[in-house]
């Protein structure tokens, strides 16, 4: 059984979010804008992308 991984983008820029969402975003390895990351898709993750939701874009990696 192969591990499941979603695909972060980051789409908007951090500039005038709050430090909580600053730190998610370093966490998920996001620095610039249009970054992409592939991650493991564990409930941890899944709650840091959930503090940023409205700045990423998240898909099923292949």
């Amino acid at each position: 059984m192969a591990d499941k991984r979603v695909r972060v983008t980051l789409l908007r820029s951090a500039i005038s979010c709050t430090e909580k969402q600053k730190a998610n975003l370093v966490g998920l390895g996001l620095k610039k804008r249009h970054q992409t990351r592939d991650l493991e898709d564990t409930p941890a993750v899944r709650g840091m992308i959930n503090v940023v939701k409205h700045m990423v874009q998240v898909e099923e990696a292949a």
